[in-house]
């Protein structure tokens, strides 16, 4: 449990790969995010992204010194929150039928990420309005942060 959770007394969830699988439609190559490692409701959460130096995108992306693409970033960091917003609708006994990625904002790129590195998406939730929700998103390697944005979607439910 972490620091805030011990001090708020809240007790915090989790996603590991097969639960992601279920909320989200991502598929290998394109599935960002390994597992999330903290959930607030939907409120925050940390997701993991392990980067391996046997990604597809790592054979035309610099390949005498791969770097991870800036975009995928982004893209881990929408397929995160994407996945608590579908958890916390599937807690109201809907099910999301779409999530559709709508903005993204104040992007910022700090520092190269490369196979080995194990990123950390820290998402917190500025806004929702109906079936909008508006993130704030970090991602961190070792505490230094790489990136960071805000990003918005929108979710269809059935």
């Amino acid at each position: 449990m972490s620091e805030a959770a011990r001090e708020t007394g809240t007790e915090l969830g989790i996603a590991d790969i097969q639960t992601l699988l279920e909320l989200l439609p991502h598929r290998y190559p394109f599935l960002m995010v390994d597992r999330i490692v903290e959930i607030d409701r939907d409120e925050s959460c940390i997701g993991i992204k392990n980067v391996t130096a046997n990604e597809p995108q790592f054979m035309g992306h610099f390949p005498d010194m791969p770097v991870f693409p800036g975009v995928l970033l982004i893209e881990g960091m929408a397929q995160t929150a994407g996945a608590i917003c579908c958890r916390h609708i599937r807690a109201d006994g809907r099910n999301t039928k779409q999530v559709f990625f709508m903005t993204i904002d104040k992007c910022k790129f700090r520092k190269p990420v490369t196979p080995g590195d194990q990123v950390r998406f820290h998402m917190t939730k500025l806004n929702q309005r109906r079936t909008m929700w508006w993130f704030r998103g970090e991602a961190r390697v070792d505490g230094n942060l790489v990136a960071e944005a805000e990003i918005s979607a929108m979710l269809v439910t059935e």
